[in-house]
């Protein structure tokens, strides 16, 4: 299958990395991580990283417009310099509400260059939407109910959480929380770049369902965002209507 072929394609890439890596650890809208990129391409190509590190101290002044301070962020951000990173962690500690995330990506970018010249080798930066720690990536999982109408009750409840804690501490990952709704319960971990994420969440389903067989087989798995109720139960529809179709068109033929 096309999706089985996608996995295996971003395992082979998460294997081929480097054994030095940095992870993004701030939870950054993917969206607001493109528009920083996108117009740091472009200020870079104005050549006016020089210019924008003499002017620095800007930055810390109450008058200067919030587009002038994205320009001088991420052009210093590209400047090789100890002072420019400690002008962007300085201007962290009290950063203008609206740039708060454009500063932490300067920050991380201006770091990774600095390494990159120290240690002469180029550094490898991984970021997602919801960020990481360390060394490991923050993942939100959505383990599907099979009956979609109501909530586990409190025996399946512990019984998920604690065959989920089972299989992170055995796969060197961290649980952070959980949440049961009627028809699925969600939760936010953390587990290291190169786990097997799908044989993981595939032993908890598996284990769980050894008593009562109430998990479906099927769930969500993502790295970009924390989904909303509404977005889960959309997306669950959509699942239930293709399966339909399916079922529709082998009926018929």
């Amino acid at each position: 299958m096309e999706e089985d072929k996608y996995y295996k394609d971003i395992q082979k890439a998460i294997e081929d990395l480097p054994g030095d890596f940095s992870i993004l650890e701030e939870q950054i809208d993917i969206k607001d991580q493109m528009k920083y990129f996108e117009f740091s391409k472009e200020i870079r190509e104005k050549n006016i990283g020089k210019e924008c590190f003499e002017n620095r101290e800007e930055l810390f002044h109450a008058e200067t417009t919030e587009e002038r301070k994205k320009e001088i962020l991420s052009a210093i951000a590209a400047v090789d310099e100890v002072k420019a990173y400690r002008t962007i962690e300085k201007y962290l500690e009290e950063p203008d509400k609206e740039l708060r995330n454009w500063a932490v990506l300067a920050l991380q970018e201006s770091r990774m260059l600095l390494k990159s010249s120290l240690l002469d080798e180029k550094q490898v930066f991984i970021s997602t939407g919801l960020g990481g720690k360390g060394k490991k990536l923050r993942y939100y999982v959505v383990f599907i109910n099979r009956d979609r109408n109501n909530m586990l009750n409190a025996t399946q409840q512990k019984l998920v959480k604690d065959e989920l804690i089972f299989e992170l501490k055995d796969n060197d990952g961290e649980f952070e929380s959980i949440d049961f709704f009627e028809g699925f319960s969600t939760s936010l971990i953390l587990l290291p770049l190169k786990a097997d994420i799908k044989k993981l969440f595939n032993n908890v389903v598996v284990e769980c369902n050894q008593y009562g067989n109430f998990l479906n087989d099927d769930m969500v798995i993502t790295n970009v965002k924390v989904l909303s109720r509404g977005e889960i139960i959309q997306m669950l529809n959509q699942s239930e209507n293709l399966n339909l179709g399916d079922g529709m068109e082998e009926e018929n033929s």
